[in-house]
């Protein structure tokens, strides 16, 4: 392992030997000044006294030190994982604090839990199969458009490139201008539910657009965001409602505001939305509130992951008003491995 020095336990080691290196040269420099006058029994005392804090060092500090040490060395390798949690001694109030917490994200009850979801995930996951789907939906809109129904094959079109986009991408970023042309997609399938009391707009200064639109974010970042919006606003509302997707970029950032005109939400709700974001995504897992598939907070966590805490969800709403989704995200168009 390279520059070794930047450990902290390897300083410590230097500076104990250090310090008993120094006190044995000062012990031998007294006895020789003080020669024919009991120099010899200052020493004596002198070297007990070294060997008494010596040994006092190793059995209360180092030793408890190799311990912790060896128990973190087997963890790294991915021999122990409930040894970890379970150490006797910790380095400061600060690491018996976080070793808790790491007890209580390992509970084994949690870990097979999460195994099994992610197991029954994927089994339903292998279940569909792309092309069959593509295929019959391609033939369905065959079918409408020899008919003249041109409504049920547009319908048909829309819902065969959405699903193509959510299920056969499966890049962790894709571009912004993708998104886009998928929540387009989406609200096609929507208006066919709604009519006309559903409108869609996009907002982007155009001398922007290009480089705005090539920013890259996580799939699937603005369709659940737009999916709440139409759900828990709109379709609540009477009337027409309006939604409005505006982007921003400043020198470092690319902003996107996700605003409907809905119902809102009471400030009791939005201070418990708001609670789940703030919150990190195991205690999120832990608490049980992932059920309902993709939400806000599983785009929280997923942001938050990829780019960093100083990135994600803002929301505000004021009930009879509207609502606000803000995503914050870095302004780049690199992909995943240029930006880990």
């Amino acid at each position: 392992m390279k520059n070794k020095t930047r450990f902290l336990s390897l300083r410590v080691r230097w500076a104990f030997a250090a310090f008993f290196g120094v006190c044995a040269l000062l012990l031998a420099a007294l006895a020789a000044a003080c020669a024919g006058r009991g120099g010899l029994w200052i020493a004596l005392a002198g070297a007990g006294l070294l060997a008494l804090i010596g040994y006092a060092f190793d059995r209360l500090v180092y030793r408890p030190f190799l311990e912790t040490e060896r128990m973190m060395e087997l963890f790294a390798d991915g021999y122990t994982l409930q040894g970890v949690s379970e150490q006797r001694y910790a380095a400061s109030p600060a690491h018996a604090a976080a070793f808790a917490k790491l007890r209580e994200f390992l509970a084994a009850n949690d870990l097979i839990g999460a195994t099994k979801r992610q197991a029954q995930y994927l089994a339903l996951q292998n279940q569909i199969n792309p092309h069959f789907l593509y295929n019959t939906l391609e033939g369905i809109r065959g079918e409408a458009l020899a008919a003249g129904m041109d409504n049920v094959a547009e319908m048909t079109e829309a819902l065969a490139t959405f699903f193509r986009y959510t299920i056969s991408n499966v890049e962790n970023l894709v571009t912004l201008e993708e998104e886009l042309q998928n929540i387009e997609n989406y609200c096609i399938i929507q208006r066919y539910r709604f009519g006309e009391r559903l409108n869609l707009s996009i907002e982007c200064d155009e001398q922007d657009r290009a480089e705005l639109y090539a920013c890259k974010l996580p799939k699937l970042t603005l369709q659940p965001i737009v999916e709440n919006s139409i759900v828990h606003g709109i379709e609540r509302k009477v009337g027409r409602g309006n939604l409005c997707i505006r982007i921003e970029g400043t020198k470092k950032r690319l902003l996107i505001t996700v605003s409907d005109d809905g119902v809102g939400m009471p400030a009791d709700t939005l201070a418990a939305l708001s609670g789940r974001l703030s919150a990190n995504g195991i205690e999120y897992v832990h608490s049980g509130s992932a059920r309902g598939g993709i939400a806000l907070v599983n785009v929280q966590n997923r942001i938050r992951l990829l780019f960093g805490e100083e990135y994600g969800l803002c929301v505000q709403s004021t009930p009879g008003v509207g609502t606000d989704v803000e995503i914050t995200l870095p302004r780049d168009s690199r992909d995943a491995g240029a930006l880990s």
